[in-house]
């Protein structure tokens, strides 16, 4: 980025073509909705896959394994960002990660699509993984890059990037859980997700010359060649030393399912717990940012409290819509897939109703962990909204779906409560030597949140659906009580920032 000045690369955008945006946002929104479009398709029926027996063309799971390396693959695709951001800020730059994300994503979704064994489908996840790893923070890198710090539209545009984002996410799952799930046709979703992205690619490398000029073209902080000798010598014996561990440790049944996702598990509070031990201790942080700092663990333990609610939308409670939920409603076969539309929807819906609502408070709205303690509020009560149904009808009976929607719109109050704010004050209260790092470690909460949930899905069973909603519920709104109380003293650690 040094040889490169950031305004050179703005003038080398064509700065007008887009809804009166650059018109290289054309082809960042288009490629992230791909993106989007491809994982979430997948991910809509991917549980239902993995448990589904082989006869239905599943792979025959188990339930609580399918729920639980379910919650795995989302922990490492979050994990996975800090290594795509690294490569691309010393090795790749952010194009090229870009591209090679998508064709490691499209491959990963080939290879689901093609029939085949369980070792494969393993095959798959990783390069999902690290290919999403690569692709999906560069994007939003991008974006930055094609304004100038003082331009009045950037947050517009970035407005209108998480649209893409979000509308990606609502037709996926109608669409391929359309697809793959009529007579368990899974490999046929697959096959649709796989197009997604290869249209992503597509649309990426036709326009990108054009339309993004040099954006995403620099490596920010190359490494020197020196430097480079020593990281790939060091990558390629820890690929090495990785190989023969599992090598070794599979034929003697040390690694095994559960070994894994407890490892993830350990990874993925030890990773974020280090972030924030090197940051507050180095002589780079002042101390009012060690202050801030202090502040931010509370709103980063609530986080993931959020979640690991959240996030069971595509594990527990797409097993409660196949398998509890009246799918023949007003005369209208629903696919279960077809309810993980509903997040992205309601976001679409609400967010530009949130985003006036705080203008208009102005000075009047809540502060920071007040917005948190009401985000965790609205998480709890989704769990406890959803528990209802068996308490009035059993656990056997059939439930009206309109109460999964209710559930789901409840938990997207909260997330707009949550999320977009968490995004904000994670770059007020970042140490100036660690804000890229700090915003890393944000979106480790998410992982965080689902390396728990690989623990405590195998407790979810229809004779304990009601103690699980209303134990995890429960603790939740309990939380954010404890937030709400703690507010005024975590506001004063944050030293000014509102």
């Amino acid at each position: 980025m040094a040889d490169i000045s950031r305004q050179k690369i703005v003038d080398s955008v064509p700065q007008k073509g887009f809804f009166g945006h650059p018109k290289g946002l054309f082809t960042l929104f288009f490629t992230e909705f791909w993106e989007r479009f491809s994982y979430y398709g997948m991910r809509a029926i991917l549980v239902y896959y993995m448990y589904y027996e082989v006869s239905k063309g599943g792979l025959g799971f188990d339930e609580s394994t399918a729920l639980a390396i379910m919650s795995i693959y989302g922990s490492l695709v979050y994990m996975s960002g800090i290594i795509g951001g690294w490569l691309a800020d010393r090795i790749l730059g952010t194009s090229k990660a870009i591209f090679y994300g998508g064709v490691l994503i499209m491959f990963g979704h080939i290879i689901l699509a093609i029939p085949g064994s369980v070792p494969m489908f393993f095959v798959s996840m990783v390069l999902i993984v690290i290919g999403t790893g690569l692709l999906k923070p560069n994007v939003s890198s991008v974006v930055g890059e094609i304004y100038s710090p003082e331009d009045l539209r950037r947050d517009a545009g970035f407005s209108i990037f998480y649209m893409g984002i979000n509308l990606g996410g609502f037709l996926a799952p109608l669409i391929v859980g359309t697809i793959g799930m009529k007579q368990n046709n899974f490999h046929w979703g697959f096959s649709v997700a796989a197009v997604g992205m290869f249209v992503g690619l597509i649309l990426f490398v036709m326009t990108k010359k054009k339309n993004l000029g040099l954006a995403g073209t620099q490596i920010a902080n190359p490494l020197s060649p020196s430097e480079k000798k020593k990281t790939f010598t060091f990558m390629g014996l820890g690929a090495v030393i990785i190989a023969a561990l599992i090598a070794v440790t599979i034929p003697m049944g040390l690694l095994t399912f559960n070994t894994f996702i407890a490892l993830v598990g350990i990874l993925g509070i030890l990773i974020p717990t280090l972030y924030f031990v090197v940051m507050y201790r180095s002589p780079k942080t002042t101390v009012i940012e060690r202050s801030r700092l202090i502040a931010y663990i509370p709103l980063f333990l609530a986080s993931v409290m959020f979640w690991a609610i959240q996030e069971q939308g595509s594990t527990i409670l797409a097993r409660y819509a196949d398998k509890r939920t009246q799918l023949n409603f007003a005369g209208i076969e629903l696919s279960p897939a077809w309810f993980q539309s509903l997040n992205p929807l309601f976001i679409i819906v609400l967010a530009p109703v949130f985003a006036w609502l705080w203008v208009k408070l102005g000075v009047r709205q809540p502060s920071v962990p007040t917005k948190f303690s009401l985000g965790l509020l609205f998480a709890g009560l989704s769990f406890l909204i959803i528990l209802l149904p068996a308490y009035f009808g059993g656990s056997q009976s059939l439930v009206n779906p309109l109460w999964l929607v209710l559930s789901y719109f409840i938990i997207v109050i909260g997330e707009l409560c949550l999320s977009p704010v968490g995004l904000s004050v994670t770059t007020k209260l970042a140490p100036a030597a660690f804000s890229a790092q700090t915003m890393s470690l944000w979106f480790l909460s998410n992982a965080a949140a689902q390396a728990i949930n690989a623990q405590i899905v195998k407790f979810y069973s229809p004779k304990t659906e009601m103690l699980y909603f209303g134990v995890i519920g429960g603790v939740a709104i309990l939380l954010s009580i404890l937030l709400y109380m703690l507010s005024p003293k975590i506001q004063g650690f944050m030293k000014g920032v509102r």
